[in-house]
């Protein structure tokens, strides 16, 4: 019988194709093949019992369509192991909204569920930047892949049947061409011994972040220009002048105006007076 079989298999350490895909497929070969009358049996059990047994029964004596299906996505250069531990995520799903009284066999309404699955894990790991957001742009980019099997680049003509079969302007059937067309770059190149590579990665045409050379040399070269002619301007200051900006802007413990107007025997306003007088000098003296 088909279901003591695959009960007996169950028992099995959990298929991961992922680890060995060769021995992943010789287990899932397996599996039995179920009669019409099988699959209806289990399916009514999980639908109407909500038997756990009985949709796992029905998962894995699917496992090998779901492998045929994957195998039609081999030109995409993803892992065939990812893209079958995914349609078994569609196939599942199936198993879980698969009505018995409709009358069709699971394979027939699992595919649309298997392919789905495959279809978006394809769209986001095909290429860095999605290629396909939208419903109609995901049909255009599957049935193009398969048209560009036959074609080289489209000519107008081509373009334009594509386009009339698949509902959209020759303006998308192009660019999405295009898109199919590129390649992923890394972005920081190849191997650096490479020779014939070096220089071509997109991280060679960034700007740096650096402060450009020449700026640097101005930067200084105006700062110590402006140090000594504030240097100069400071010596210009008479002793009292020079020492209130000394007091009150050159040193840590900063004098107050009450304290150096006691000192000097003047009023605090006059000290602000002459410090005000002293900075315009000074002012004056940088930017000569």
């Amino acid at each position: 019988m088909a279901t003591n079989t695959a009960t007996n298999l169950m028992a099995m350490p959990s298929l991961a194709p992922g680890r060995d895909l060769d021995a992943y497929l010789n287990t899932i070969s397996a599996f039995p093949v179920l009669s019409a009358e099988e699959e209806r049996a289990l399916a009514e059990r999980f639908y109407h019992e909500d038997d756990l047994d009985a949709a796992r029964e029905l998962v894995l004596c699917h496992l090998r369509f779901v492998v045929h299906l994957a195998r039609s996505y081999q030109g995409y250069g993803l892992a065939q192991a990812d893209l079958i531990q995914e349609g078994n995520v569609g196939l599942m799903k199936a198993v879980k909204r698969f009505d018995p009284s409709v009358g069709v066999r699971l394979v027939s309404f699992a595919v649309h569920w298997i392919k789905a699955e495959m279809h978006e894990y394809i769209l986001r790991n095909w290429r860095i930047v999605k290629v396909a957001t939208t419903k109609a742009q995901r049909k255009l980019f599957f049935n193009l892949r398969s048209a560009k099997k036959r074609l080289s680049w489209l000519n107008q003509a081509e373009t334009k049947a594509i386009a009339d079969e698949l509902g959209v302007s020759t303006k998308e059937v192009t660019r999405m061409e295009g898109r199919l067309s590129a390649s992923d770059m890394a972005f920081d190149g190849y191997d650096a011994d490479d020779e014939q590579s070096g220089g071509t990665a997109p991280a060679y045409f960034l700007a740096s972040s650096a402060q450009d050379p020449a700026d640097i040399v101005a930067d200084e070269s105006d700062q110590a220009e402006s140090s000594q002619r504030l240097a100069a301007g400071f010596g210009e200051l008479d002793d009292r002048s020079r020492d209130i900006i000394q007091r009150r802007w050159l040193v840590d413990e900063k004098a107050t105006l009450q304290e150096l107007a006691e000192e000097y025997g003047v009023s605090a306003e006059r000290i602000r007076q002459l410090e005000k007088n002293a900075m315009k000098k000074l002012k004056k003296a940088v930017a000569a």
